[in-house]
């Protein structure tokens, strides 16, 4: 079959998920990646996440191949930077003082989400079709219709990445912790990786939690009580307030993602003196436990880490899954037996000028990270020849 001509690709932007057929959606992105369901990205909007109120206005991308859908992806016209975690915050108040507007932005990504998988969700005719040249001519072609000033495609994985990767276009690394399955069958085994000094510590703090009689209860799904999900709902505000945040999500968002996404679903709570005292929400994939929200009211000794980190490990291994990406940033999570894992962003800026003076400092970030990277891998608490 002879390659598509480029004029045959053409892309386009919806301002509702419900522009997108269903199954048009799920034949691309599948049903295993929570983060990629059709409920998810539905849930945002109806439960009014993600408006242009927010400053998160709809602007999914629809990819034609000969007039035929072949792709979608997630997308979004922004108005600010919050909730991306690819932190642009300097380059909007370098346009701001040369008088020049940064938003809106057209951003590429999960909302609220800083887990790296698919962003182009792509049939394989469209893929082998594209290459970085055409992607990024695409999305250059969009902004500028939209009246845009930037995009920005945030943790795709490998495949993607693959598709991005041109030498002439703006790419960031970033740095996160995630934790990887070896075979565990329990947390001992887990912990009988690590060296004497950091496997007592682990136990010495999950130790001192219990000492102060908090126990751990999970809840998975449909089977979550209402009275467990609010009170999860009141610890996850908390995490915010106490930073003079609102939060981003709702409490319908939630209760949405209980109603049609039940199979992700897990919450494990923190009781004291039979009262829930703190919570953690995560959400489980084919391969991948992603821990994502929590909160407490109180502060506990190790409480977080005991609640985020060695909860989510066992209900990693109990669930058969290899990695636990528990977010981002936490360079203390290295201790705990969380591997150093780059993560990539793509970034197309209209402004010639303001294009070279971000190339030069993507370059600079770049070397600085791998740095960071490389020193942390020389930090694991696993024993030597054990497979860090």
């Amino acid at each position: 079959m002879s390659e598509p001509a480029v004029s045959s690709i053409t892309i386009e932007a919806c301002h509702s998920l419900s522009d997108i057929p269903r199954e048009t959606w799920e034949r691309l992105a599948g049903t295993d990646n929570p983060f990629l369901r059709y409920e998810f990205f539905e849930a945002l909007e109806t439960s009014r996440c993600t408006t242009e109120e927010t400053g998160w206005k709809p602007c999914h991308l629809v990819f034609r191949l000969e007039g035929d859908i072949a792709g979608v992806a997630p997308a979004y016209l922004k108005s600010h930077s919050m909730g991306e975690y690819v932190f642009d915050w300097a380059w909007a108040d370098a346009y701001r003082r040369y008088g020049l507007d940064y938003y809106p932005k057209l951003l590429i990504a999960v909302p609220f989400t800083p887990s790296q998988g698919p962003r182009l969700l792509l049939d394989p005719q469209l893929r082998s079709a594209l290459d970085a040249h055409r992607i990024h001519n695409l999305l250059d072609t969009l902004i500028a219709d939209l009246g845009a000033h930037s995009w920005h495609l945030l943790f795709p994985n490998a495949d993607d990445q693959q598709l991005l990767q041109h030498e002439e276009q703006l790419h960031r690394i970033g740095c996160q912790f995630h934790w990887h399955n070896r075979g565990y069958g329990c947390f001992d085994d887990f912990l009988g990786q690590l060296t004497s000094r950091k496997r007592k510590s682990i136990r010495k703090e999950r130790r001192q939690v219990a000492e102060q009689d908090i126990t751990f209860t999970q809840f998975q799904g449909r089977d979550i009580p209402d009275h467990v999900l609010a009170a999860f709902y009141v610890f996850y505000q908390a995490t915010y307030l106490k930073r003079g945040q609102r939060p981003y999500l709702t409490q319908q968002f939630f209760e949405q993602m209980r109603e049609k996404m039940p199979e992700h679903l897990h919450v494990i709570m923190a009781v004291k003196d039979g009262e829930m005292i703190a919570g953690a929400l995560f959400l489980s994939g084919q391969n991948t436990l992603y821990g994502r929200y929590w909160g407490c009211l109180e502060e506990y000794n190790h409480l977080h880490f005991e609640t985020c980190y060695y909860q989510g490990i066992e209900l990693a291994i109990e669930l058969g899954l290899q990695t636990f990406d528990a977010g981002a940033q936490g360079e203390h999570k290295l201790v705990r037996g969380f591997e150093p894992v780059l993560t990539h962003s793509w970034h197309g800026i209209a402004h010639p000028a303001f294009h070279e003076a971000i190339e030069a400092f993507t370059w600079e970030e770049a070397e600085q990270v791998m740095g960071y990277y490389e020193d942390a891998k020389t930090a694991l608490p696993f024993r030597q020849n054990d497979g860090a």
